[in-house]
């Protein structure tokens, strides 16, 4: 018998469009919404509408997912703000990158009759 990897991809996706306020971001995260309103400013994660007064700012679940992703790095790595921007790009390209080659696996797998 041999044995298989199975990669198992989550997306959250949100059915019912549920959005956040700052504060419901805040208390969802655990954070205060300075380091909310930061994290904007450095484009880490982006409210849904470019509304001047950030307490008019609505969130998607993918930023609460986010911030909930700097809030982990900037406490357990002592990382700064640029520093989490570069870190959670460099960590979205690594998730794309191994999205295609487990799809180009699969892929080759297919092709092989396996």
């Amino acid at each position: 018998m041999s044995k298989q990897d199975h990669i198992l991809t989550v997306e959250v996706f949100d059915q019912d469009g549920s959005t956040f306020t700052l504060r419901e971001i805040c208390e969802r995260g655990e954070c205060h919404a300075e380091f909310v309103i930061n994290l904007v400013d450095y484009g880490i994660i982006a409210p849904l509408e470019d509304l001047p007064e950030a307490g008019q700012w609505q969130f998607s679940v993918e930023a609460l997912g986010r911030l909930r992703k700097a809030i982990r790095l900037k406490r357990d790595l002592k990382i700064n703000l640029p520093g989490l921007a570069m870190s959670l790009e460099l960590l979205d390209e690594l998730d794309d990158m191994r999205r295609e080659v487990a799809r180009l696996n699969h892929r080759l797998r297919q092709l092989m009759g396996e």
